[in-house]
């Protein structure tokens, strides 16, 4: 059986943990963000040397971060959207990972950073949604709402 690709595995993701929620009554907003170089899909970091292993193989690179955003409605209307962001980072000397790695920022981090922080600095290139990166695709996230009916000022 093939491997399955960050982008499906972003909406199977997204769409189980929209369906573990009951929602009779309101709205459901469920997301899954991962980060992937080519088909590799990279661990949400809990582990220095896992987060060490993600800047080896990010530093001087291109990669790519999914969200898959699902959106369930009173009455199970459903609205789906997956946004993908290009981020490059620059080379990191060894000194830059080992201080970026004592920080503990990394820690739960898809792909083992936070854009939001020191991190930032280690960004050459971004095309496609900061919001995105972090962790929430919001341009997208408040068109599924406001699709949906939910109220928006």
């Amino acid at each position: 059986m093939p491997a399955e690709l960050p982008r499906h595995c972003a909406e199977r993701l997204a769409r189980a943990k929209a369906a573990g929620v009951p929602h009779p009554d309101g709205f459901v907003l469920a997301a899954d963000t991962i980060v992937a170089v080519g088909r590799r899909m990279l661990p949400k970091a809990i582990t220095v040397e896992q987060a060490s292993s993600c800047l080896d193989l990010l530093s001087g690179r291109r990669h790519r971060v999914i969200t898959a955003v699902v959106l369930v409605a009173p009455g199970g209307r459903r609205s789906e959207r997956v946004v993908e962001s290009a981020v490059g980072f620059s080379r990191l000397s060894e000194a830059q990972k080992r201080a970026y790695l004592d920080s503990g920022e990394w820690q739960g981090k898809a792909g083992g950073y936070a854009i939001q922080g020191r991190a930032a600095s280690f960004i050459r290139f971004l095309s496609g949604s900061y919001s995105n990166v972090v962790g929430l695709p919001l341009f997208e996230t408040a068109q599924l709402l406001r699709g949906l009916g939910w109220p928006m000022s």
